[in-house]
């Protein structure tokens, strides 16, 4: 199938999940046929998503369901950033963690005991904060505790949303911004909009030619790549009105219904 003249001016393309790829579990309109396009044509393609919820592979297992083949390679995710970051900088110290059993696992993987269940937990040196669906009051509470006492404090992203088949449900940036009150304090940002996912991505693609990052939201996706110094594309499959564009530079190099609309001739 044959590629958009946007299309064709790059080389290789880095591509969010949630809002863009999919939304729940349902490609967006053609994604699948626009990836395939894609590779047909010799463009490398990457993923960068800033869902702390789940495992790479796990994020690898649902592109193959819908039809798209990739590897735990193609697929930068923000849960993996976040470790990376901890291991280099405070393996060996204690941390609570609000989030997923995903996110637990990153952060024990990288050299830090977790105190989540244990008496101890209000005292730990760092607390890290991520999306999940199963938040209770107690996760709240520990976490603000332990920031007021000098708690390291990290999250994975601000997103205060993320798009479900019935709409926007409450993301990471919602459950943050109550420890941030609740605490005082404001948190370090691991994941979009901050650039480091949009490094690690291109150190996996292999063209090192014209890149372009598309993503479904101006606050996250667009202001990484910028901060990164790529181009993007924003497509507002994810909820995103063209209005929040007002005052965003640099401007995006196309707005589109779907990333089928904009990979697709």
């Amino acid at each position: 199938m044959p590629l958009s003249p946007i299309a064709q001016r790059y080389d290789q393309f880095i591509l969010d999940l949630d809002g863009c790829v999919w939304i729940g579990d349902e490609p967006t309109p053609r994604a699948v046929e626009a990836v395939d396009a894609l590779r047909e044509a010799g463009k490398d393609v990457a993923y960068a998503t800033n869902d702390p919820r789940s495992a790479t592979e796990d994020y690898v297992a649902r592109l193959w369901k819908i039809g798209i083949r990739a590897s735990v390679r193609d697929v930068v995710t923000v849960g993996g950033a976040l470790q990376h970051l901890l291991a280099e900088t405070r393996s060996g110290q204690t941390a609570f963690v609000v989030g997923t059993d995903a996110l637990m696992r990153h952060v024990r993987d990288a050299g830090l005991r977790v105190l989540n269940g244990t008496d101890l937990a209000s005292r730990a040196e760092v607390v890290v904060v991520g999306g999940t669906e199963d938040l209770v009051y107690d996760d709240l509470r520990y976490a603000a505790l332990a920031v007021r006492r000098g708690a390291d404090f990290l999250a994975t992203a601000r997103d205060p949303t993320y798009p479900q088949p019935d709409g926007l449900w409450p993301g990471t940036g919602a459950i943050l911004s109550a420890i941030e009150v609740a605490s005082g304090r404001t948190a370090e940002i691991v994941g979009k909009p901050e650039p480091q996912l949009m490094i690690t991505a291109l150190a996996r693609l292999d063209s090192g030619g014209r890149t372009l990052v598309v993503g479904d939201r101006v606050d996250t996706d667009l202001a990484a790549a910028a901060a990164a110094k790529l181009d993007a594309a924003l497509v507002l499959s994810g909820g995103t009105e063209r209005q929040a564009l007002n005052g965003f530079e640099p401007e995006p190099v196309a707005v589109t219904e779907t990333l089928a609309d904009l990979i697709l001739a």
